[in-house]
């Protein structure tokens, strides 16, 4: 089963607290955990950014929105309770609850108006209603995969217009941000230096140069297939070498990669996706423009001996 959004908790949250007892966080999510008949691997499932349990994140956004709305309370840390107001809220059997649910609630109402004033600048309508089935921290983590793909789509552009020299520096510069080689002097001036036509370049593998890559890098629009990775495999051996890497601006055939697997020559392929996403890691070609903390707090400082 997939794993169900904040608002498919709210009802099952609050009706397992019909009882009107204290019921600890564990107790509570073990109980969803059993009606939404959720597996390991869906418990195993993180958020994107991977800070957070998927499930466990947005159980504790359905608890979040139910406190606001005056349904239930937290007697003390870690411990709920529904309230007269939730209890009456089940009285009445809705078939779910939602956000809009909640609306109803003036303590609730007030909430979102704050959230809205503080948060939006003056003139700019609020979206958040589009997808009200993502926690907040699921809107801000697509909202950044899509501008880390648009980003990656416009590098890979840029990378494409630039000169093959160019192009072999970048990669040279990128395998020295990964950790290769050393310094960018030392790795720069091996660029070219091979004679062989198989062979763009080398870089060591280490600080100590105890072993060297073989670097091949070609900027191409079509598929990179099986007889372009023999021919680099070819002049690899003949410098009695075992280990290169072929990075191309667009893919590999199906073919090239599973002549890599079968071979005992260590080739790595690197395509223009996974380069970009190389790139944007190392800060290759690309400059931070803002900077956002998400804060939670610190529980440890409110506890009093």
């Amino acid at each position: 089963m997939s794993i169900p959004d904040f608002q498919t908790i709210m009802l099952p949250l609050l009706d397992f607290l019909s009882d009107g007892e204290e019921h600890t966080n564990k107790e509570t999510l073990d109980d969803l955990v059993r009606q939404f008949g959720l597996t390991e691997e869906d418990l195993a499932e993180m958020l994107p950014s991977g800070t957070a349990p998927l499930f466990a994140n947005r159980f504790g956004w359905a608890k979040f929105h139910l406190k606001m709305a005056g349904l239930l309370e937290a007697p003390r840390r870690a411990v709920m309770r529904i309230t007269q107001r939730g209890l009456s809220l089940l009285s009445s059997r809705p078939k779910s609850i939602t956000l809009k649910t909640l609306m109803a609630y003036p303590e609730f109402v007030d909430f979102r108006n704050r959230r809205r004033s503080d948060q939006l600048p003056e003139g700019k309508e609020d979206h958040a209603d589009q997808a009200e089935g993502l926690t907040p921290e699921e809107q801000l983590e697509s909202a950044y995969a899509k501008i880390k793909a648009q980003l990656a789509a416009d590098l890979l552009e840029k990378v494409k217009t630039v000169s093959p020299s160019f192009f072999e520096r970048l990669v040279v510069e990128l395998l020295v941000a990964m950790g290769y080689g050393g310094s960018r002097r030392d790795a720069g001036q091996t660029v070219g230096r091979s004679g062989d036509g198989g062979i763009d370049g080398l870089i060591k593998e280490d600080r100590l140069g105890l072993d060297t890559i073989y670097l091949q890098a070609k900027r191409w629009e079509g598929s990179v297939g099986r007889p372009e990775i023999q021919k680099f495999v070819g002049a690899l051996q003949g410098q009695r070498a075992k280990k290169g890497v072929f990075i191309t601006t667009s893919s590999f055939t199906l073919d090239a990669e599973d002549y890599v697997r079968a071979i005992d020559t260590k080739i790595v392929l690197i395509d223009g996706e996974r380069l970009t996403e190389l790139m944007m890691d190392h800060d290759i070609g690309v400059s931070g423009v803002a900077t956002y903390r998400i804060k939670r707090v610190d529980s440890d400082y409110f506890e009093e001996s």
